[in-house]
């Protein structure tokens, strides 16, 4: 079961935070597959916590998000993703033609990623509803996704492979890069693996 830090160097420790201001935030993550999917759970120290749950087809059949002030959760729901976001006990239930949620989180780019089943040079457009900020506020994005390639490299254990994932921002055309090993995310825009406690677990 992996576990380990992500560093988020793209969130700033601070006022907005009440922690000292430092040179980003710490994820502290496990990961692993369950009876017929995959479940990822996090915590940072600024309050945030994510729970996510995928099928055998790595579709977001359950997801939680929880800041200081807000809670969202949700899910798949045939072509939908289907959620209710509240900063009190009730809230309000939300519909959207989309594939999946995005956060901050990397677990998320993992779930995405390994949904869309690409070969090697194949790519995919996916929509998205993309959840930022304390207020978990949701914005529906248009991604498309590109498997450039895969390496492996040689371990004490196993060899290990690393996929080269070019996201693409539809609505900008902004590319970067996302590489992942198994269902650990090594790299991407904004994260950094500072530890990682055992070895990713090879999806296949």
């Amino acid at each position: 079961m992996p576990s380990g830090t992500y560093l988020h160097t793209d969130l700033h420790t601070g006022l907005h935070t009440g922690l000292p201001a430092g040179e980003g935030l710490e994820e502290r993550f496990k990961c692993a597959p369950g009876p017929g999917g995959w479940r990822y759970t996090s915590q940072r120290p600024d309050g945030v916590r994510t729970d996510l749950v995928v099928d055998a087809r790595w579709r977001q059949i359950r997801v939680e998000l929880v800041t200081p002030t807000w809670w969202l959760r949700g899910g798949v729901t045939g072509p939908e993703v289907a959620w209710v976001r509240a900063a009190e006990e009730t809230g309000t239930e939300h519909a959207e033609r989309a594939s999946g949620f995005m956060a901050d989180s990397p677990g998320f780019l993992i779930a995405v990623a390994r949904s869309l089943e690409l070969d090697e040079g194949a790519q995919a457009d996916v929509r998205l509803v993309q959840v930022s900020g304390p207020s978990l506020s949701p914005l529906t994005t248009n991604w498309r996704w590109r498997l450039a390639g895969t390496s492996v490299y040689e371990t004490e254990t196993e060899p290990l492979p690393v996929s080269q994932y070019e996201v693409m921002d539809l609505s900008t055309g902004e590319v970067e890069a996302v590489h992942l090993a198994g269902d650990v995310v090594l790299a991407a825009p904004g994260i950094e693996l500072t530890t990682l406690e055992s070895p990713p677990n090879l999806l296949g």
